[in-house]
């Protein structure tokens, strides 16, 4: 937020932000904490995914494991919390493969995309994320899904190419 610029309204999710511009038009925009977004492969080359109900689109979602950062929480611990709740996977190390400006029109946040070889179940409890199932796909397959619209949200579609770029997805 610049200096000038007000919360006109506040959620806990988000807050619009109101913010003066050269033409004294007021310009909107939202906040609201930064995301995170996992490319989780296992050994045997699955990527994992996940399906969820999004009210929005009001139809179930294939997507990759993502969510906000908790307060005080780095982007590199939220993606190892998200991918465990979303998938009961862990990952052995996390590979930033940048950082993303999800909506440079209206959205006053980053979002984190890393990529996670050999992730393995945890052996350890920990609590699902309710409404959240695992889909397990060969690597050509979900990237096939990304191609054909199957998986049609945006910014993972932005984190894939990241990981295809690096060199760390491939078609074959």
């Amino acid at each position: 937020m610049t200096i000038d610029s007000k919360r006109v309204f506040e959620t806990p999710w988000f807050s619009v932000v109101e913010a003066p511009q050269s033409s004294g038009a007021p310009y909107y925009m939202l906040t609201l904490p930064d995301y995170v977004t996992v490319i989780a492969l296992t050994s045997t080359r699955d990527v994992l995914l996940v399906r969820q109900f999004r009210p929005v689109v009001q139809g179930e979602t294939i997507e990759l494991p993502s969510g906000h950062l908790e307060a005080d929480e780095s982007p590199e611990d939220a993606a190892r919390r998200e991918l465990l709740e979303e998938t009961g996977f862990i990952a052995p190390k996390l590979e930033l493969l940048g950082t993303l400006v999800p909506d440079v029109g209206r959205l006053a946040n980053r979002m984190w995309c890393y990529f996670a070889a050999d992730v393995t179940p945890t052996t350890e409890a920990y609590e699902a994320e309710a409404g959240v199932s695992l889909i397990q796909l060969p690597e050509r397959d979900a990237l096939r899904q990304a191609a054909d619209g199957r998986i049609g949200h945006a910014l993972n579609l932005a984190v894939l190419f990241l990981g295809v770029a690096a060199g760390k997805l491939r078609f074959d």
